[in-house]
């Protein structure tokens, strides 16, 4: 098995030895061995965990979702946990499309809205005289 320094394994992963750093800080990653010389040294196995941390990050999973995930990984999971984790995030991420089409679809109104409809509308927000009363 071919061990590497942290910074061989930033160049491989295509991250920051400061990321690194910081995931094994926040205990996302375990801590690796040491050298006599008190160099860190990384696996293989830490590159399949940090494309995990990669992909899952871009498909929105928070850095404590990604922790719990790995941690799940590390001992014996069933393959219907992981797709019961998984189903969870992508209803979630369906609910924000929905949310977000919901206030694309309101401000493509806005967008149609005439001038004359807009002004009266920002009248209401207007103090008058006659609120003063």
């Amino acid at each position: 098995m071919e061990l590497m320094t942290r910074g061989e394994l930033a160049k491989q992963t295509g991250i920051s030895p400061a990321a690194i750093r910081y995931y094994e800080e926040h205990n996302i990653l375990p801590v690796p061995r040491r050298r006599s010389n008190g160099y860190r040294l990384y696996t293989e196995d830490y590159v399949v965990k940090i494309q995990l941390i990669k992909d899952a990050k871009s498909l929105g999973y928070s850095l404590k979702e990604i922790k719990e995930i790995l941690d799940m990984l590390s001992q014996d999971i069933e393959p219907t946990t992981l797709r019961r984790i998984v189903h969870h995030k992508h209803e979630e991420i369906e609910r924000k499309i929905n949310s977000l089409r919901l206030i694309q679809d309101l401000l493509s109104n806005l967008l149609t809205t005439t001038d004359q409809e807009i002004q009266v509308y920002l009248k209401s927000f207007r103090v008058t005289n006659q609120d003063e009363q």
